[in-house]
């Protein structure tokens, strides 16, 4: 089960916050990438400090001392979200640690792979060079938004397709923090269901992060599949959200955004959790989170009711939420109007708490008993008729949606679930870095006769080529 964390809200002077947004901006454009061409991995990201980050591996500590106040996008229409579009207040910057390094090691000159010698030889100061902004060439415009442009790129050091986050800088604002929790996150997760981070680029102008590039996303794909996804397809999708998931939440990090546009599919149909921007660690206990996070669809009830104290159980709803709208084709609690229409949407279906079947309900800053009608639970399958048609769905989908934050089932723990069961044993044995896809016969099924694979012209952050929003 999810176990809730303390809190305490942290209190910090403007005039401190004014010196630490100096302090980042100036870091930032300090940052200086390793010259050696080995790879990727071989970036090192260096903070003005009396210390350097050569010859060590420092261990990336996410940034989590400064409380949000930020806002997230409330509602999907029919051309659904802009995954990319952060509110003004997302903007402001926050200062990580001063000698923070982001390090992976290097291989020495002399067992560098030749194919990595043909790429770029050190003799050779023309040849492209990974932490390049000329090291990558612009294919096309994937989207745009406040907070960043996507473009499908392609390295010219390797020849691989990427999608190149850019991200505008602006003097007086500097780094926004999304882009440095997302880089900082991400630099140190390696796993083959979350997006891979390849490159850091920093300019006066911008700060890029080069990504794996991937097709598309669980929302364009629903689209392209209404009525629900295949059950098998199902399945196999959410065991790879829930490794993925399992995976962050034992390094301690919460996701904090789950929704179909920031999961991502390949062509063969790896899923990949993507858009950290969100993204906290919970190992220190002594900071409140803000309960303005995750899009309104997916956002449990407990944060839609002001609780800032949570931990995992905060994406295991929304994992809820996914699986539910994977089968049923539509999504379980589309709240049109507020908070307050969302909460009745949740309650209808689940019950309306109180003391008895949510300890500390009466507690939370938004709960008055009197604003909401009183709803009995009801069977999900009375609400989401689709899971009855497959076996143990009913019962983990039930696990997930649990108001009380602290009965709903871990990721971790739902891997084990009984509506796992007949799937091949050997995917529990897996490698972080091995697809589901290396075990024979998992694969997914045709959905309506169509083939699996999707159109290319996406990018690997959730949003059309065409401009429709998500």
């Amino acid at each position: 089960m999810c176990d809730l964390m303390p809190a305490s809200q942290p209190a910090e002077k403007i005039g401190k916050m004014k010196k630490l947004r100096r302090t980042l901006s100036e870091s930032f454009r300090s940052i200086a990438f390793k010259k050696e061409d080995s790879g990727f991995d071989e970036i090192c990201v260096t903070k003005m400090s009396t210390r350097s980050c050569q010859g060590t591996d420092s261990v990336i500590k996410p940034l989590d001392t400064i409380p949000e106040d930020k806002k997230v996008r409330v509602q999907r229409t029919q051309s659904g979200f802009d995954p990319f579009e952060k509110p003004a207040s997302q903007v402001k910057r926050v200062h990580s640690e001063n000698n923070a390094c982001i390090n992976a090691k290097s291989s020495s000159a002399g067992k560098e792979s030749p194919k990595l010698r043909r790429h770029s030889s050190p003799s050779s100061p023309t040849s492209p060079k990974f932490g390049k902004a000329d090291s990558y060439e612009k294919l096309e415009k994937l989207g745009e938004g406040s907070y960043a442009t996507v473009y499908k790129g392609k390295s010219k050091v390797n020849g691989k397709l990427v999608a190149l986050k850019v991200i505008r800088l602006q003097e007086e604002e500097g780094t926004p923090f999304t882009a440095i929790r997302e880089a900082s996150l991400l630099k140190g997760l390696k796993h083959a269901n979350i997006v891979l981070l390849h490159d850091i680029i920093h300019t006066k102008e911008t700060l890029t992060l080069v990504f794996e590039y991937v097709h598309t996303d669980l929302c364009q794909y629903m689209d392209k599949h209404p009525g629900g996804l295949h059950p098998d397809n199902v399945k196999l999708f959410l065991f790879q959200l829930l490794r993925g998931l399992s995976y962050i939440h034992q390094r301690y990090i919460l996701h904090r955004d789950l929704k179909p546009q920031n999961l991502l599919i390949s062509d063969t149909g790896e899923l990949k959790l993507a858009d950290f921007g969100l993204a906290r660690a919970k190992s220190v206990p002594s900071h409140t989170y803000s309960n303005e996070v995750v899009t309104l669809w997916y956002r449990p009830p407990d944060v839609l009711l002001g609780s800032t104290d949570y931990s995992t159980c905060l994406d295991m709803w929304g994992v809820g939420c996914i699986f539910i709208e994977m089968i049923q084709g539509v999504a379980a609690f589309p709240g049109m109007k507020d908070i307050q229409d969302q909460l009745e949407r949740i309650f209808l279906v689940l019950g309306t708490p109180s003391e008895d079947s949510w300890p500390g309900v009466n507690s939370l800053p938004h709960f008055k008993p009197d604003r909401f009608t009183v709803y009995s639970a009801k069977k999900l399958r009375q609400a989401w008729n689709k899971l009855g048609y497959v076996d143990h769905a009913e019962e983990l989908a039930s696990r997930f949606l649990q108001c009380f934050p602290k009965s709903r089932l871990s990721a971790q723990a739902a891997l084990n679930h009984e509506y796992f069961s007949n799937l091949p044993p050997r995917l529990w044995e897996l490698q972080d870095m091995s697809s589901i896809f290396t075990v024979p016969n998992v694969k997914l099924q045709t959905e309506s006769g169509d083939s699996i694979q999707v159109c290319a012209r996406r990018n690997s952050h959730g949003k059309a080529s065409s401009g429709s929003k998500h």
